[in-house]
């Protein structure tokens, strides 16, 4: 009788047992099967700045058959180019002269035309500044330098551009804005589908990318980031 007894008491327990596992079990799943559901959103922050660097590259050309008076021809000019800047406002320690690039016309084997001149030299003048309203301005009265007589020319190489370089002091703000954007984004995911928002899963802040805002205003640029972000969602 008492081993009777006793059997029914162990098989109790493991019932007990059974059913708490499976309780468990269950708990587990459901607590697993909210856990995987989940929103992925992303969001958007934009600001337009000023550029705070412009480079300038003036070039030029000249040509002839007698080699030294050409490259003082460049040199003259180099220095009426330099005295046009510093007497509007640039700094001389913002200018830099390369030294000049000689193609001697003589050496082309594929030319088989008279040529009009032996050398062509050519020299860029560069200015680089942070004052960039006033060397755009100066840059819409270089016309004053075809008084000169002085043929600006351009290429892919002497472009002007306008940088932003001063990222860092808005990334906090723009990474916040971002967040927060795709927070609001999230929630209203989650009010929609009779949903609470739980914690983050997953975080990525996507690259920064700076862009002129159109082709006529190189010198204003766009900032842009995208955060993404994956939520928990709860019922």
């Amino acid at each position: 009788m008492l081993m009777k007894t006793s059997s029914v008491i162990a098989a109790g327990v493991i019932a007990v047992g059974l059913l708490a596992l499976g309780l468990c079990v269950r708990s587990g799943l459901n607590s697993f099967s909210s856990r995987d559901r989940v929103v992925d959103v992303r969001g958007l922050a934009e600001r337009e700045v000023d550029a705070n660097v412009v480079t300038w590259p003036i070039m030029f050309k000249e040509v002839g058959n007698n080699l030294p008076a050409v490259y003082s021809s460049v040199t003259a000019t180099n220095r009426q180019i330099i005295d046009f800047l510093i007497a509007n406002g640039v700094d001389s320690t913002e200018i830099s002269v390369g030294a000049p690039s000689v193609r001697d016309l003589t050496t082309d084997r594929y030319n088989s035309t008279p040529l009009p001149y032996n050398y062509e030299l050519t020299s860029v003048v560069t200015v680089s500044s942070n004052k960039v309203k006033m060397i755009h301005g100066l840059i819409n009265r270089q016309g004053e330098l075809y008084a000169k007589g002085i043929a600006i020319t351009t290429d892919y190489s002497t472009s002007i551009t306008y940088d932003f370089t001063d990222l860092n002091s808005i990334k906090p703000e723009m990474i916040a804005e971002a967040t927060r954007n795709a927070r609001e984004a999230a929630e209203k995911f989650a009010d929609d589908s009779d949903s609470r928002l739980g914690k983050i899963k997953t975080a990525r802040q996507g690259q920064f990318s700076i862009e002129d805002r159109d082709a006529t205003t190189p010198y204003i640029k766009k900032v842009r980031v995208v955060t993404s972000l994956t939520y928990y969602l709860e019922d």
